[in-house]
């Protein structure tokens, strides 16, 4: 927005202009990547424990609460850090409308990260054995550890409206065609997944070659979902001019040309093969390299995804 005022008449002229740069940049794609795992983690727990029972992953109780609030914090912290004016965020809080669905993702992702934290701590307590057994706070938490059962459904709940509300925030972006709300919300679902579903591969070597498995179908099915939704995008944008002017930044010779491919390769490819690969004979090493190649190339194609439609201009 341009402002000048005229002299002889003091009027005001405001002028709409493009924006010089990219606005939403490499800060928000963090904030994407990290609640991805935040909310993808407590997802596939879920689905874990409804299969196997908890008793096969105990440790999961205190771990998975905790990396889901390290990459919340991490979430909420780059939030933060985009905003102008980081003191107004205050005000989602204090005068709310709920009628935005920034306020609306802010008000869950708080309730979301608090009951979080609360399972953090109770699985914490339950897991260290060096309180004294008469500490009063240890005692308390004990004493309340079916809290932490009687929350985890709600977290499950609040996950998936914490992960997809970011895609109702793009779609709302005008002339940005290539933001659609159905696309947008698969993928951040399928982004959760298979972030979670990495994490979890990560801290699985006292899991069983059973749930093993189960963890490279799941990130097979994801990976290769996400990358069919890519391509087609990728592929079949005539439809929308804008959309098509879009994605020629990552044509071959686009400025992004190079960034697209490599987190297709990286992250959905080269992954999707090391997960097929261990369906049937499990290579706990290579799983694991495959999980850290998925989380890399997804923040790289969250990036891409992003920065690519704000290149065009608004006139």
């Amino acid at each position: 927005m341009s402002e000048h005022i005229i002299s002889a008449t003091n009027a005001v002229v405001t002028l709409d202009v493009a924006l010089p740069s990219i606005i939403w940049g490499t800060i928000i794609t963090v904030n994407m990547w990290a609640k991805s795992i935040g909310t993808g983690i407590v997802l596939v727990t879920a689905y874990l424990w409804f299969r196997h029972g908890k008793e096969s992953t105990p440790a999961l109780r205190w771990m998975m609460p905790v990396i889901s609030f390290v990459a919340l914090n991490i979430f909420l912290l780059f939030t933060l850090i985009d905003l102008h004016q980081p003191y107004r965020m205050i005000n989602i809080f204090l005068h709310p409308h709920f009628t935005s669905s920034i306020t609306v993702g802010a008000w869950m992702a708080s309730l979301f990260t608090g009951l979080i934290t609360l399972m953090a701590m109770i699985g914490l307590f339950d897991h260290f054995k060096n309180f004294r057994e008469d500490c009063p706070i240890a005692k308390k938490v004990r004493a309340k550890s079916g809290l932490y059962e009687k929350v985890f459904p709600f977290v499950v709940f609040l996950a998936i409206p914490v992960t997809l509300y970011t895609a109702i925030i793009m779609a709302q972006s005008s002339a940005r065609e290539l933001w659609q709300t159905p696309a947008e919300m698969a993928q951040m679902l399928l982004a959760a997944i298979m972030a979670g579903t990495a994490s979890l591969i990560l801290i699985s070597s006292s899991w069983s070659d059973e749930i093993k498995k189960n963890m490279a179908f799941i990130l097979s099915i994801v990976l290769f979902m996400s990358f069919s939704m890519y391509m087609g995008e990728y592929f079949f944008s005539y439809k929308s001019a804008e959309a098509e002017a879009t994605l020629a930044f990552v044509h071959l010779g686009g400025a992004y040309s190079f960034e697209f491919w490599f987190a297709m390769i990286i992250g959905f490819v080269i992954p999707f093969v090391i997960a097929v690969l261990n369906l049937k004979n499990i290579n706990p090493k290579l799983l694991k390299i495959g999980a850290i190649l998925a989380l890399v190339g997804l923040f790289f194609a969250k990036d891409v995804w992003l920065k690519i439609p704000q290149m065009l201009p608004l006139s």
